[in-house]
């Protein structure tokens, strides 16, 4: 096995590491409910001594694969919806005032559920055009990773501003991109992020706006009746609440954060 293992270039580890990440993703986001969800049995046996060099480059291997895909999961949240979802629902948090209420638990898992919601026509794109002829053998390692990169490519063009991306490309001394699809992951992604926390502030703002005026409100109102000593945020804070509960702003927030990427 270290003699076949050998005979295999970094670079196709890496492609395979991430299509394995990514299968994860699509099996996530696509699986029905009443389908279990197909996990592939892996056994790994490494046999012998690491004296000899061959083997000792195995060894190297497999622990950049390891790492690699322990960091995959991160590098797929910040290609998705993750980042402007739980940015949002993070400022929504500290505009109600509520300290940990919804704890971080709560803020995280609803982000990535709704991310694998939002996605998921993305990922069945990168499911039928890469995974599954990756799969068959139909194509190769390389390939796949150029069809996946397409839809994926596709969705953070659509939320990423020009400004960004323009700025990003004149860092990186790159060429005007003719089309869409000549930009580079290495130049996209990180307009994309910018363009996401950008978006997410905007609609944090909107949040705190109302919740702000509240305050402001209710700080008047002690202020005039001279209790200076009793805490604005303390009496306001029922207040908040019954708006919130009263507008139905769940409803409202994450039906508008599903809706501004469509």
């Amino acid at each position: 096995m270290g003699q076949m293992m050998s005979k295999v270039s970094i670079r196709e580890y890496l492609i395979l590491s991430l299509l394995v990440a990514l299968s994860f993703f699509v099996l996530a986001g696509t699986a029905s409910p009443a389908e279990p969800l197909p996990i592939p049995n892996v056994s790994l046996n490494i046999g012998g001594s690491v004296d000899q060099p061959a083997k000792a480059a195995t060894v190297i291997q497999l622990v950049f694969i390891l790492t690699v895909l322990s960091l995959a999961p991160a590098i797929f949240l910040m290609l998705t919806s993750f980042t402007r979802i739980v940015v949002v629902l993070s400022l929504l948090r500290h505009a109600l005032g509520t300290q940990q209420v919804p704890p971080n638990q709560i803020i995280i898992g609803l982000a990535m559920f709704l991310t694998f919601f939002i996605m998921a026509p993305v990922w069945q794109q990168v499911n039928q055009q890469a995974l599954k002829p990756y799969y068959e053998e139909q194509i190769s390692g390389d390939e796949a990773l150029e069809r996946a990169s397409v839809p994926i490519k596709s969705f953070m063009m659509k939320q990423t501003r020009e400004k960004d991306l323009a700025l990003f490309v004149k860092i990186a001394k790159e060429k005007r991109p003719a089309k869409p699809e000549d930009v580079s992951l290495t130049t996209l992604i990180p307009a994309f992020v910018i363009s996401e926390l950008k978006t997410a502030f905007q609609i944090g703002f909107m949040v705190f706006l109302p919740f702000f005026i509240i305050d402001m409100v209710v700080s008047s109102v002690l202020l005039s009746m001279g209790m200076m000593m009793l805490p604005p945020v303390m009496m306001s804070l029922p207040f908040k609440i019954l708006l919130f509960v009263m507008v139905d702003g769940w409803h409202l927030i994450v039906g508008s954060l599903v809706q501004s990427f469509h």
